[in-house]
């Protein structure tokens, strides 16, 4: 699977989140696995807001989100610091555990501003058909399990594009973290045998 060879990112993602579901045995309603597959897509792109979610303290965004008066502003700031929290485990747990914060916390402030921005946009007293569309329970209750998908897919997207001496020493690295099968087998199709059960990478 490769970005270069399908039609658009979002294909090229679809793709990904969808082996990544069936690899981690993660089960979505369609509107969440296309929110993630949204959103996956939009973060390819340069300047998206949800870059800018590890620039400051995830409390303090937290906090200030919750505390936005107008409405509108308010569900946008949970909504993007839910996105940035969900991405940013998935593609850079290895930048939080250096720094020391632990997963627990930072599913925390996911689900809370997940589930706060869908408290805005639900009716009181809605049939439960409609309540089985809301996403953003959906994203709150899985947090974890999204977490997995997205890292799933990181793991996928490195493997897939070392084309340099720099991307392979990254793919190592990421393979020395998460021991990944398909980490592996990205090295070995470079020439590097990864051991299965830890170990030194013989080449």
């Amino acid at each position: 699977m490769s970005i270069v060879a399908t039609a658009s990112v979002s294909d090229f993602f679809e793709e990904a989140v969808d082996d990544a579901m069936k690899a981690r045995g993660v089960s979505a309603s369609d509107g969440a696995r296309s929110y993630v597959v949204a959103l996956l897509a939009d973060l390819a792109k340069p300047g998206s807001p949800v870059e800018r979610t590890l620039d400051r303290p995830l409390t303090l965004l937290l906090d200030e989100a919750l505390h936005t008066p107008e409405r509108g502003e308010r569900f946008e700031r949970l909504r993007t610091l839910g996105d940035g929290v969900l991405y940013s485990s998935g593609f850079f747990a290895d930048h939080f555990e250096a720094r020391g914060v632990d997963t627990s916390y930072l599913i925390g402030i996911g689900r809370t501003a997940y589930e706060n921005a869908g408290s805005m946009i639900r009716t009181p007293g809605r049939p439960t058909e409609e309540s089985k569309l809301d996403i953003f329970a959906e994203l709150s209750a899985g947090f974890a399990s999204f977490v997995e998908v997205i890292g799933e897919v990181a793991n996928a997207t490195i493997a897939g594009g070392v084309a340099t001496s720099r991307g392979l020493l990254k793919l190592y690295e990421r393979w020395l973290k998460t021991r990944n099968e398909k980490l592996a087998d990205a090295l070995s199709s470079h020439g590097f045998v990864a051991p299965r059960g830890g170990g030194r990478v013989l080449s």
